[in-house]
């Protein structure tokens, strides 16, 4: 499929910038190429050139007074194009030293970033940053009834399950899965545990090797555990190749439902593992569906959590304090009281510190 690369170099200077004698001095490198030029030129805001070349790919010269030198050049459907635009770029580079050598305080290039491709290279963490991955193809992608659900290969992280375009977990993400578990420190042997979401089977998997009495997945989407069963199965074994075992059930289920059955059954559960969202990045509660929903989740779950029971979750990125602290004050404000501690754990894939949750009720004193 075409694609679109934009190749940048960026060219900061010690002082105060010539723009004239930066323009001329750059404007033969790109009237070689046969370009059409066009100049605008602001007597306090520097120079803005712009050159198109015969098949349509262009460059943008811009000169800032201060001594920000920015050139963009953005090529499409064309073998060459990268090659012939990283040349260009080295020539800017080049003449820039030979005329204000001894000016140049930074430059700055950037890999190409490769636009309208079959494959999605780009995907944001949760505090915002651009993270390009090393994906090199595309494994599944289907919409279901709730998300679009993907499933793209990483040489580094393997196949790696993307939900309405978010990074949800990779084959190489052990320790999420670990650290969502309680980082080996809980004894599941013998217990009833409830899963919250966790369609890519990972915690099912790893939990069911510790020998539980019973453990309950409860996992609206299908069609994220059909993907996940044929693409996903170093993290999720063959836990999801049958909805039942000998130790654990899966319910193709809204779980609000659920847990609202199992409340009025008074069933209760040593292990609840909220494998559903991450803690929303808005921080307004009063204007976010996402927090009411997690309320909810939260004092549901504590109604079927026993009371030496507990409760674990994932936050979000180590650096969202200001939705982390917030999560925390929901937390002081749930039907039944509760204490916790967390945990930061590095995520493989996520690139980024992510924060987890153990949570439990709190002991009446004596």
């Amino acid at each position: 499929m075409a694609a679109a690369r934009h190749s940048t170099l960026d060219l900061t200077l010690a002082a105060t910038a010539d723009c004239n004698a930066i323009f001329k001095g750059l404007q033969s490198i790109f009237q070689k190429q046969g370009m059409t030029e066009t100049i605008h030129n602001w007597e306090d805001h520097g120079y803005l050139a712009t050159y198109v070349n015969k098949n349509g790919s262009f460059a943008n010269l811009r000169i800032y007074p201060h001594g920000l030198v920015l050139v963009d050049i953005q090529t499409y459907n064309d073998l060459n194009g990268g090659e012939d635009a990283g040349q260009l770029l080295n020539k800017v580079e080049e003449r820039m030293k030979e005329l204000f050598h001894r000016n140049i305080k930074r430059v700055k290039g950037l890999p190409a970033i490769v636009r309208g491709d079959t494959i999605d290279r780009y995907w944001p963490t949760a505090d915002g940053r651009l993270v390009e991955y090393d994906i090199d193809e595309v494994v599944y992608d289907e919409e279901s009834p709730y998300q679009n659900i993907k499933i793209l290969h990483s040489k580094q992280f393997g196949n790696i399950l993307i939900l309405s375009g978010d990074v949800n977990l990779a084959e190489s993400d052990l320790a999420y899965t670990q650290a969502i578990m309680g980082s080996g420190k809980e004894d599941y042997a013998d217990k009833e545990v409830l899963i919250l979401g966790g369609g890519d089977g990972g915690i099912l998997y790893e939990i069911v090797k510790l020998k539980p009495k019973m453990v309950t997945m409860v996992e609206i989407d299908q069609m994220v555990i059909d993907g996940c069963r044929k693409f996903m199965r170093k993290t999720c074994g063959d836990v999801l190749d049958n909805l039942k075992g000998e130790c654990y059930q899966v319910l193709i289920e809204d779980c609000i439902p659920v847990l609202k059955r199992y409340a009025k059954e008074e069933r209760m559960f040593d292990y609840v593992i909220n494998d559903l969202t991450a803690v929303p990045i808005s921080t307004s509660p009063e204007e976010d569906s996402t927090w009411e929903f997690l309320r909810m989740i939260l004092d549901l779950s504590m109604k079927v959590l026993k009371p030496d029971g507990k409760y674990f979750t994932q936050g979000n990125c180590v650096n969202l304090t200001e939705a982390l602290t917030l999560y925390e004050e929901q937390l002081g404000r749930l039907s039944c009281p509760v204490e916790f501690s967390k945990e930061v754990v590095c995520v493989p894939s996520y690139m980024e510190l992510w924060v987890f949750y153990t949570i439990w009720k709190k002991r009446s004193e004596v």
